[in-house]
This record gives C-alpha cells, structure tokens and sequence, in this order.
C-alpha cells in the first residue's frame, strides 16, 4: 500500500510541480531504516541529489536537494510515502542572535589587562577576576574539591581563534561544518586577512553589542551584517574555559560569521560530538521551530551520556525555544550581577536554571578579550561547571549533571532552580558519589 501512495504521490509531483527549470535548490533531511542505499534509489526516482550523511557511523539520516521549483510540502508527502524512508523535514536555516542592544558601560575587567598565568596561560586579569566569576563562585569550587575540569566539551558555534593564547593549550582542532574541512577557525570567514588587536587601544564596539579591544579599522570591518555573530564563539568557548581551564575544548563550526547556520549542520555537528568522546555539548544558540530530527539527536547523545546544555534565548518572554525546551537539556536563562532577571532573558519553563550573563568579559579573535550580553554568556558557564563535575566523578551523566546543578541559589519561580552556584553543586555530586542517592531530577 505504501508503495502505490508514493507512486501516485510522484506522478502529482511530475504533472504538476516538476516541469518547471530550477533557480536555487531546497534542503531536506530524511531519515531511513535501509541506509544509503535506499535514499540514493529515491533520488533515481525523484530527481534529488543526496548530498551526503548527517549522523556520522550511525547511517540513518541524510540531506538530500532538489529543484526549488517544487513545493516542499507535497515532496515532504512523498518523501515519507517512499518505501523505507521512516521520516523527513525541511533543512531550515537559523540565525544566531549574538547580543542585544549596545553595552551601557564598559566592564572594568576590559580595562583590567595586566597578564597572569591560569592553568600555564597567559591571560587578562579581569578575565580571570571578573564579577561573573566571583558569583558562581569559580575559584571557591575548583580549590574546595580540587578540580579544573575534565573531558571534552564541545561548542556548537561560529568557531573559534585557535591563535588565541588563552585557549590553544586545551583547543581539539574541531570541524567545519560549513566548509566541510576540519578546524573550525573563525578567521577563515574573512575574505582578506585583518589583524588589528592593540593592548593600548579602548574598547571598541563590534557587532552593535559587544565591546572588544581592537583598533578603529578592525571594529569598523566587524560592525555589519556579513560579520554580525564574528568572535560570538569564540567568546562562549572563553567562558567555558574560565570555568573549567583543564577541559579539552572541541569548536564545531555550524554558524557563519553572519550568524546563519543550517539546522543539518547543526544535527552534524551533534553526531560528532558524540562520536568524538564529547561528555558536555554547549550549544548558546536558540530558535523557535520544533524539529524532530533535533530531539532526536539530543535523545542520540543523552544515551551516550552526553550533557546538554543550551541557552534559554533573548526574547523577555515566557516562550519554548529549542534547543533548549527539549527533555534532557539544560536551558539556562541569564541574571545580573545582583541576581536579578536580566530583562532580555526568557524566562519560564524553558529554564533549568539561571547563570550571569550581563557584561561578561571573556576571550575574542586576534587574541584579545571583549565584554557582551545574552543567554549565550549564561549557558557556557553551567557547560563549564558540568566539566568540574565529570572531574569530580568521572562517571557523572546527564541525570547526575542536571541534579548536581540544580543545586542552585533559589531565586524566583521563573528561573527553575534559581542561579548557579558552583560550590553547591560540586557537593551535592560529592555527596551522590558517596552515599549512592540521587542528586536530583533530569529534564
């Protein structure tokens, strides 16, 4: 019976969608039980181009392109009538938010550049000594329990500065999503090289909300649409490093410097992390469309015992974003600096709990530091407290992970289970080790 639906369903799509010659192409993701070869037999049949995996060694899941010329809705009905095709959607392209409106004040730490040495790396004094920190009590935790963090953490995002003095002695190589290459560095999306960082210079604006220390012509390049989210990953990889200096960081380029990035590249960039040892995967990006190829994947890295972690968005509501309102996610909502909402934060359901995330100093390309704020700022740090907890205890997963951090500063009902507190946690996963109860609940 399958079979006679999608034959009729394609006859509907060649009388009357198929004729027409193609400007572009269309994006879909499609799932099968019989691999490969079953995907490559449809596109025979249908006209498409499979373009390649998206799972890695798993072996299910595809992206296949076709004429724009058709509807994508009646292809979808074919697509999931074929035989052996078990699901399919649309390839959507998101854009990652990189900040919020323009900085009021410049954060002293951007003033704070004297060098001291964190974890044998030369880094700016008000990195390490920033408000942020002090509030999740970092320093506290890491000589309390002893830990600096462990395992891999990757970060889905628009790369990283593998340059970075900071950053390059914990630094995987990573990949590139968007060229399909390994690495994942962020200066490989300028077309002609800029190299502007001065230690003298004042604080610049960049991208209309983040402050970094760059001379005039480098922040007049950055401050346009084509360089919109530049330096946004390898800010969150900053942060994960302030709170977890001894994790191995692994950048997964799924976003352009313009903030675009195909939910493939996304579900890619999942299959990799898992498959390359990841035990935490911070993801400081947010949207609204449900997908079900996303949960899955998450669901694909919960098995794994990955720890998920994401941003609970910038929009002031009361609002589900994915990938944060997924089960066995973290959605981490964003507080200021006297544990106060802050006013673009989501808020609601979609919170796990709630971190800084108001002017946080932290690493930027060409070596240097900025200041910015989202929820974006927010999820690294809890990303970076699960990295001391698998330190801790190496055999730490996403229940003992989400339970541990729930251990949190109570705040208001709508910020889940209040603000991190690091110390907190770290005792709460101490006391699980030891006595074999439950932490807490997951997602």
């Amino acid at each position: 019976m399958k079979r006679i639906v999608w034959s009729l369903l394609t006859l509907f799509l060649f009388l009357f969608l198929g004729a027409r010659p193609a400007a572009a192409e269309q994006r879909f993701i499609v799932r099968t039980n019989q691999g490969l070869p079953a995907v490559q037999e449809l596109c025979l049949l249908e006209a498409c181009k499979v373009v390649g995996s998206l799972d890695g060694t798993v072996n299910q899941l595809f992206l296949i392109t076709t004429s724009d010329a058709i509807d994508p809705q009646a292809f979808l009905a074919i697509l999931r009538a074929a035989p052996g095709i078990v699901d399919a959607e649309v390839d959507q392209l998101f854009r990652l938010v990189p900040g919020l409106t323009h900085l009021t004040t410049i954060p002293n730490g951007l003033w704070q550049r004297g060098l001291v040495n964190y974890s044998g790396a030369p880094v700016w004094s008000g990195y390490v000594n920033q408000p942020a920190s002090e509030i999740v009590r970092v320093a506290e935790a890491q000589s309390e329990f002893k830990v600096k963090g462990a395992g891999i953490v990757a970060d889905i995002d628009t790369g990283v500065d593998p340059t970075h003095p900071a950053l390059r002695g914990v630094l995987l190589p990573g990949y590139d999503f968007t060229r399909n290459r390994s690495g994942a560095s962020e200066l490989a999306d300028f077309s002609q090289p800029i190299v502007a960082a001065c230690n003298n210079c004042q604080p610049a604006y960049v991208n209309q909300s983040t402050a970094a220390v760059l001379d005039q012509s480098t922040a007049a390049v950055l401050d346009g649409s084509p360089y919109a989210a530049f330096g946004h990953g390898t800010m969150v990889v900053g942060i994960i490093h302030l709170v977890a200096p001894e994790a191995q960081i692994l950048p997964l380029k799924a976003f352009r410097a313009d903030g675009t990035g195909y939910l493939s590249d996304i579900l890619r960039a999942l299959h990799y992390a898992v498959q390359n040892q990841a035990r935490i995967i911070n993801m400081s990006f947010d949207f609204t469309s449900y997908s079900p190829e996303l949960a899955r994947a998450i669901g694909y890295a919960n098995r794994n015992n990955v720890i998920c972690v994401a941003s609970a968005g910038n929009d002031g509501k009361d609002e589900l974003v994915y990938p944060a309102a997924l089960r066995n996610v973290m959605g981490i909502a964003s507080t200021s600096d006297i544990d106060t909402r802050s006013t673009f934060s989501n808020y609601g359901d979609v919170v796990w709990v709630a971190a800084p995330g108001e002017e946080i100093v932290t690493t930027y390309p060409f070596g240097t530091y900025a200041a910015s704020s989202g929820t974006s700022f927010s999820a690294p740090f809890v990303s970076g407290g699960s990295a001391l907890l698998v330190d801790l205890w190496n055999k730490t997963n996403p229940h003992d992970a989400a339970g541990a951090i729930a251990h949190a500063r109570t705040l208001s009902p709508e910020l889940g289970h209040g603000r991190l507190d690091l110390v907190l946690a770290l005792g709460a996963l101490r006391h699980r080790k030891s006595s074999g109860q439950q932490v807490g609940s997951d997602r």
